[in-house]
C-alpha cells in the first residue's frame, strides 16, 4: 500500500496542474519534435504524462516505473515490426521520468543512457521547462535511435506521435 503522504500527494495534484505545465502549445511543440525524430531513424517515440496515478494503481503502490511499462503495454510499443519503440513517461505527481524502450532497444543503448536522458529532463523541469526538458530527451534518444535504427525511406509511422495526456 501507498504511503498516506505519497497517497495525498497523489490526490492533492489536480489534473490542471498537467495542463499548466504541458500548455496546447507544448503539446504540439512536442509533437513536431517527436514527428521530426522519426524521419531521422527507423524507431518509434511516444511522450505520454500523467498529473496523478489513477486510485487503483497508487492504492496497491505502483511506482511510476511500473505504471510506464503498464503504458508501454496499453499504448502497444512493443507491436513495432522491428521492436524499436521507446516510451517516455512523466509521472508529475512524483516528479518522475521513466523511459521503457523494448528489449532490443534497450540492450543497445543500456540503463545508463536512459539515466543521463531522464537526468536531463528531471534538471529541465525543476526550472519549470517542461517544453526543453522534453524536447532535449527526444533529441536524446533520436541521436541513440538514429546510430542503430537507420530511417527506412517509405516505411510507415507505426505508432501516433500525439502527446498522451492522462
Amino acid at each position: 500500500m501507498a504511503t498516506l503522504k505519497r497517497m495525498l500527494r497523489h490526490l492533492c495534484t489536480p489534473h490542471w496542474t498537467l495542463r499548466r505545465a504541458f500548455p496546447p502549445s507544448t503539446l504540439h511543440a512536442i509533437e513536431r519534435e517527436i514527428r521530426a525524430s522519426e524521419r531521422l531513424h527507423g524507431g518509434e517515440v511516444r511522450f505520454a504524462v500523467e498529473a496523478a496515478l489513477p486510485l487503483p494503481a497508487l492504492w496497491r503502490g505502483a511506482t511510476a516505473r511500473e505504471r510506464a511499462i503498464d503504458l508501454f503495454s496499453t499504448l502497444r510499443m512493443w507491436d513495432t515490426s522491428e521492436r524499436n519503440g521507446v516510451l517516455i513517461y512523466l509521472l508529475l505527481a512524483d516528479h518522475a521520468v521513466e523511459i521503457v524502450a523494448d528489449r532490443g532497444v534497450h540492450a543497445l543503448a543500456g540503463a545508463p543512457h536512459w539515466g543521463r536522458v531522464c537526468h536531463r529532463m528531471e534538471r529541465a523541469f525543476r526550472h519549470g521547462s517542461y517544453e526543453r526538458g522534453t524536447a532535449s530527451a527526444v533529441r536524446m534518444v533520436t541521436r541513440m535511435l538514429a546510430r542503430h535504427y537507420p530511417p527506412v525511406p517509405g516505411r510507415p509511422n507505426e505508432l501516433p506521435d500525439k502527446v498522451v495526456v492522462l
